[in-house]
C-alpha cells in the first residue's frame, strides 16, 4: 500500500494533536473498511435525500448545552450539525425515531 505523502507546512496549517495521530495511524496501518459498509453508505444517502430536498428556514431556541452535544456528536459522525438536525427531524417525521 502506499504511504500517504506527509502535508507541506507552506500553507501555514498546523495539525492538531488528533490530526496527527490519524496521520500517524494512516502511515501505520493503512485504510481499514468500516463494519456494515453498504448500511453506512445507505444511512449517509438518505441523510443527504433529506438535506437535498426544498428547504425552509426555522428559528429555534436551543440550550447552548445541547446544541454544544448536538455539534460534539455530529463532529463524531463526521456531518455538519445542521444536517444531523435535519436528519433526525426528518427520522422522528417518518416514524424511524419513535418517542
Amino acid at each position: 500500500m502506499k504511504k500517504m505523502k506527509k502535508l507541506p507546512n507552506d500553507f501555514g496549517y498546523q495539525l492538531d494533536e488528533y490530526e496527527k495521530e490519524v496521520l500517524q495511524g494512516l502511515d501505520k496501518e493503512g485504510y481499514k473498511s468500516i463494519p456494515n459498509l453498504k448500511k453506512e453508505i445507505e444511512r449517509y444517502r438518505a441523510a443527504a435525500r433529506a438535506t437535498l430536498t426544498k428547504k425552509r428556514n426555522i428559528n429555534i431556541r436551543i440550550s447552548e448545552v445541547d446544541l454544544l452535544k448536538v455539534k460534539a456528536k455530529a463532529a463524531q459522525k463526521g456531518l455538519p450539525y445542521q444536517t444531523m438536525i435535519t436528519s433526525l427531524i426528518h427520522q422522528y417525521s417518518t416514524g424511524q425515531i419513535k418517542d
